[in-house]
């Protein structure tokens, strides 16, 4: 069953530091590394990485319910799967803040409602730029389409890899994490889940 509250608020939205605090915390960090914010290549360097916080954590500032809240009734009687696969994505793991950088597949089957597709690639993106895990990161996908659309089942499966295993610690690059969230009919009719895991192989093979 869906969460009743998949997405909860961002409480410490509210509490923001100011632009020039955080990029004096940046400065102290560049300072911590063993250089110094001011010589001439670093002097602009806190107000850039400020700047890229903002587009890499975007999704904090969105609703993603709000993104699915315009559907279409007028769908002529389809009754089979929308899915999309293939969404690039890029997000940042909150333990290391290290990239994660993959793909995600979603799908679900209609209940006289549908959504534009463009909004199921939003919605990736939405969780995408904020810290993430990516088991939450499938789940909130999942459930925020369930919980918006009412289908009668939805599929995400996401693959990435994760910069925090790759560039540091372990050092296992070409390494790739796969999870997946199955709801409704995907997780309770076998011929429904084997057709969506069909389509994403087929893709992979092209």
């Amino acid at each position: 069953m869906a969460s009743k509250d998949p997405v909860p608020a961002a409480s410490a939205l509210s509490e923001r530091p100011s632009r020039a605090e955080a990029e004096s915390a940046i400065r102290t960090l560049l300072r911590w590394a063993g250089d110094d914010p001011d010589r001439e290549g670093l002097l602009d360097t806190p107000a850039r990485v400020a700047r890229a916080y903002e587009e890499f954590f975007a999704g904090y500032s969105k609703d993603p319910v709000e993104i699915l809240s315009t559907t279409f009734s007028e769908v002529e009687g389809y009754d089979e799967m929308v899915v999309l696969t293939n969404i690039r994505f890029e997000s940042h793991c909150e333990h290391h803040m290290a990239p994660i950088i993959g793909k995600a597949h979603v799908a679900y089957l209609p209940d006289r409602r549908v959504v534009g597709i463009s909004k199921l690639a939003r919605l990736v993106d939405i969780f995408a730029k904020r810290l993430q895990i990516q088991e939450k990161m499938t789940v909130q996908i999942a459930d925020t389409l369930q919980q918006v659309l009412l289908p009668k089942g939805v599929a995400v499966v996401i693959e990435a890899s994760h910069e925090c295993m790759t560039t540091r610690g372990i050092h296992k690059p070409g390494t790739s994490l796969v999870t997946s969230r199955m709801l409704g009919a995907f997780r309770d009719d076998p011929s429904t889940r084997r057709e969506f895991m069909s389509i994403i192989s087929q893709k992979h093979g092209e």
